[in-house]
């Protein structure tokens, strides 16, 4: 009974020591994290309507890391980097370059956006292999490893343990016992499966080959930096062959998981000058998170041949720098479409300056066509993206819901000139808390082919008009307010 009336006495106590400390991570959101206002409002209402899980909400997803960067160049990089770039940019605008396709030529302006704002070179000497289904993809990746005979540079968001993961763990395990270099990297979030106690892990690096995990925790059973994960799925052998998209490794990504059914991705094999800056953007990851003395010049050390004749450029972007790269990339690619604006995402949520853009283009007259999952794998980003959805239909966009399965490509394709292909989704979650990389493809015959892949997926999907949007239920208009509220803290 003492307890009890302790307790009841000291509610008033609690409340105010809740109180102070929600003001003082309220004062330190307005103050000294500055975000976006939009972001900043629904922080504030989450920590004052739910006080005690809002601060802890707060701790494990709102650290800010727009004024730390941490993948840091030498001086020596930075020149050698820097100079390259101006070298390209200054043929580029004095007409000494030679541009291979006529879609680079229509789009030398958002080349420029690249290497200006996001200093991604931009190569015309590759060859590109569209892949749309998990097992094609790792049996190629397999067989690709399977013939290495130097490096082998892998990195992941997610691979999971399971006969999927440990089959590929287990294939870089066999080619480090045969003296091949093999890193292996993955998001300690996404790999939250693997420790480096695990079987395969521990297996792997008694063979000789190296594994590190991108933010691992401080403390065993909790992360605190759930926001800031590496999103990132590369992977380049031997300087030559390069791998960049939305697949990640377990048994869902091969169509093996029962909730999902047939899974369907885009991801790209490449060769040619762009799998060194593939290599580039694994090695400033690796060596963030290993901590192992690399200089980056060494993903330029292999002599590429020249593989085609398809100009890419690789562009990255992380919470670290604050600048959105891909977003912008998105952005050029929608406010310069003249005739169609194809998009493919698990995630739409978008922010206000994409929505907008994508509403003129709509109300301009260019055919816009988006197409998402029909089932949710994270139900407040899945409500959200269906509240977007339906504003863009108002504005005269089409939005095609995928039936066959689980729809995770992470794709655009613009006037059949220009296609985007990579990790980053379409939401604020990939412009602002997550690492991402993006393939960046000008040539008309690989965008034909990116059209033409939309199209087919279109006969598994059933339309999302006005009028079926006009009649969703009360219960699915009040998910879709709450999910809104939080848009850009999901």
């Amino acid at each position: 009974m003492y307890s009890v009336y302790f307790i009841l006495s000291h509610i008033p106590y609690f409340l105010t020591v809740l109180f102070i400390v929600n003001m003082v991570i309220a004062c330190t959101i307005i103050f000294l994290e500055r975000k976006n206002p939009s972001a900043t409002l629904a922080w504030i209402m989450i920590l004052f309507l739910l006080p005690v899980v809002g601060i802890l909400f707060y701790f494990l997803f709102s650290q800010n890391l727009s004024r730390k960067k941490i993948f840091k160049l030498t001086r020596f990089e930075e020149e050698v980097i820097n100079t390259s770039l101006q070298t390209q940019i200054t043929e580029m605008k004095n007409g000494e370059y030679v541009f291979t396709t006529e879609a680079a030529k229509r789009w030398k302006d958002m080349i420029r956006l690249n290497q200006v704002y996001g200093q991604a070179f931009y190569t015309e000497d590759n060859k590109a292999t569209i892949i749309t289904d998990g097992n094609q993809m790792l049996d190629k990746l397999l067989e690709d490893i399977e013939n290495a005979e130097n490096t082998i540079n892998i990195q992941y968001f997610i691979i999971k343990n399971d006969p999927v993961g440990r089959k590929l763990i287990e294939a870089l395990t066999d080619r480090a016992k045969q003296g091949i270099e093999v890193r292996l990297l993955i998001d300690a979030m996404g790999g939250r499966q693997f420790s480096k106690r695990t079987a395969c892990i521990r297996a792997l690096v008694e063979a000789g080959g190296r594994v590190a995990f991108f933010f691992p925790p401080k403390f065993k059973l909790i992360n605190m930096k759930l926001n800031y994960r590496n999103h990132r799925k590369i992977v380049v052998i031997d300087g030559e062959v390069g791998y960049i998209g939305g697949f990640n490794i377990g048994k869902e990504y091969l169509g093996m998981k029962k909730k999902f059914g047939y899974w369907r991705d885009t991801h790209l094999r490449v060769l040619g000058g762009c799998v060194q800056d593939i290599n580039a953007r694994f090695l400033m990851d690796w060596r963030f998170a290993s901590k192992e003395e690399l200089i980056l010049s060494e993903a330029y050390y292999s002599d590429i041949i020249k593989a085609g004749c398809t100009g890419v450029q690789i562009v990255s972007c992380g919470p670290d720098e604050g600048k959105s790269q891909i977003k912008r990339c998105y952005m050029k690619m929608i406010t310069s479409a003249r005739k169609n604006i194809y998009i493919q995402t698990p995630y739409f949520v978008p922010d206000n300056s994409v929505l907008e853009s994508l509403k003129m283009a709509a109300q301009s007259g260019v055919d816009v066509k988006i197409m998402i999952p029909s089932m949710p794998d994270h139900m407040f980003v899945y409500w959200a993206t269906y509240a977007y959805a339906g504003e863009l239909i108002h504005s005269g966009a089409r939005v095609f819901v995928y039936d066959k399965g689980f729809l995770h490509a992470k794709t655009m394709v613009v006037d059949g000139e220009v296609a985007s292909i990579g990790t980053a989704n379409f939401d604020v979650r990939s412009f602002k808390l997550n690492f991402e990389a993006n393939a960046f493809l000008f040539d008309e015959g690989e965008a034909y082919k990116m059209e033409a892949i939309f199209e087919n997926d279109m006969a598994d999907c059933h339309e999302l008009t006005k009028s079926v949007y006009r009649n969703r239920g009360l219960v699915i208009k009040f998910k879709e307010s709450i999910a809104r509220l939080l848009t850009d803290i999901l």
